[in-house]
């Protein structure tokens, strides 16, 4: 494309009136314009390969785990499969969420919402792993109306609460109000945590850290796409850690102005 506009511009007769000045330079601007907008399609469009080559070698784990359960052992428990087909449900409403954020505000439904019901939709999926674990939930009482859309921040939950499983070995994840902040919700793990070298870079694309590489578990995608998404509901999210103490998530619920595409 930018060749042929280049030659386009190239034939274009040598200015001599203010009127052919006037059309060189809209002529330009067009062109500007057309390769901008290329040079940024081209940008999405490797942004989503890297994202499916990513998510396509990390889903080959759960997968490979398996069919080696299945190859090894005629006596397997049903859970082992349960939750290997868990994390491959994980990965696949990832992509999906990651697809949607293309045209997120196109698929926003804000209304009020109590976020105790959101918030223990989102405990309820993960109460198996909680269970097999062996991590205590602290749920307090959750007593606050927000405006938000309830699949999204839904979907933002349900990844802290993953990130808290898989990097809690023992103990506990607690989830409440924030005692000074408004409307503010607070995931509080007793895992790993995340080193300080780490931690400003934990929200950009593929950045895993230390933590993500030792464990293999990690796509670099989750907080990156929380961060995202809060952004466009017009919510915050801060994270501070200390390794081998925890991790707190702070997610601030306060307002909501909507963020065009």
């Amino acid at each position: 494309m930018k060749k042929v506009i280049d030659v386009s511009l190239d034939g274009l007769p040598v200015e001599g009136s203010l009127i052919e000045s006037d059309y060189q330079q809209l002529i330009e601007i067009l062109n500007d314009g057309k390769i901008a907008a290329k040079s940024s399609a081209d940008r999405q469009m490797q942004d989503m390969l890297d994202y499916y080559v990513m998510w396509a070698h990390q889903i080959k784990t759960p997968i490979a785990a398996m069919r080696l359960l299945l190859q090894t052992d005629e006596n397997i428990e049903s859970e082992e499969l349960d939750e290997q087909l868990f994390r491959i449900e994980q990965y696949a409403e990832m992509v999906l969420h990651y697809l949607r954020t293309q045209s997120m505000c196109s698929d926003l439904l804000l209304k009020k919402y109590p976020l105790d019901a959101i918030v223990k939709q989102a405990v309820r999926k993960y109460r198996k792993q909680f269970i097999r674990k062996k991590i205590i939930l602290n749920l307090s009482h959750l007593d606050c109306l927000i405006l938000t859309d309830e699949k999204w921040l839904g979907f933002v939950i349900e990844q802290i609460l993953s990130n808290s499983l898989k990097y809690t070995v023992m103990g506990s994840v607690s989830i409440y109000m924030d005692e000074f902040l408004p409307k503010t919700l607070v995931i509080e793990d007793t895992g790993i945590g995340i080193s300080p070298e780490d931690l400003p870079r934990i929200f950009e694309k593929g950045i895993t850290g230390y933590n993500g590489r030792e464990n293999k578990k990690s796509t670099g995608i989750g907080l990156y796409l929380c961060k995202r998404i809060l952004e466009k509901l017009s919510h915050t999210i801060m994270v501070t850690s200390a390794i081998d103490k925890g991790t707190i998530v702070k997610i601030g619920l306060d307002s909501v102005e909507m963020i065009s595409e």
